[in-house]
C-alpha cells in the first residue's frame, strides 16, 4: 500500500487529535507545544486542502518553508516532521494502513476513535 500525501496528511490530522488530548491534560505549562501544534496543523490541513502528489511532496514543503521566511525555524522543524513521516509511511505498509484507517488513538480526547 503506497500512501498519499493527502492520506498520510488526513491521518497525521486524526493523529494530532490525540497529541492535542494529551497536551491538554499535562500539568505543566504547553504554551510551547500548542504553537508546534498548531504550525503542524496548519501545514497538514493545507496538504489535504491543495493535494499535492508524491512526486511534488517535498518542494510543495519547501516551497512552505519558504513562504515563511527565513527566520522561521518552527515552519522548518513541523515540515520536516511531516517529511520524516512521509518517508515512513511510504516504506512501513502498517504505518501505512494506521494512517489511512484514520489513525486510531485511545488517547482522544473524548475517546471516540471515528472522526
Amino acid at each position: 500500500m503506497t500512501v498519499t500525501p493527502v492520506e498520510l496528511c488526513s491521518g497525521l490530522l486524526h493523529a494530532l487529535d490525540a497529541s492535542e488530548g494529551r497536551r491538554r491534560r499535562r500539568s505543566r505549562n504547553t504554551t510551547a507545544d500548542s504553537i508546534g501544534l498548531a504550525i503542524q496543523r496548519g501545514l497538514l490541513e493545507d496538504a489535504v486542502r491543495e493535494g499535492p502528489t508524491p512526486e511534488s511532496f517535498e518542494r510543495w514543503l519547501q516551497e512552505r518553508c519558504v513562504a515563511q521566511g527565513e527566520s522561521d525555524g518552527a515552519h522548518r522543524a513541523m515540515a520536516l516532521l511531516i517529511w520524516h513521516e512521509w518517508q515512513l509511511a511510504s516504506q512501513a505498509e502498517d504505518v501505512s494502513a494506521w494512517l489511512v484507517a484514520g489513525a486510531r488513538s485511545d488517547d482522544r480526547e473524548n475517546g471516540d476513535d471515528a472522526s
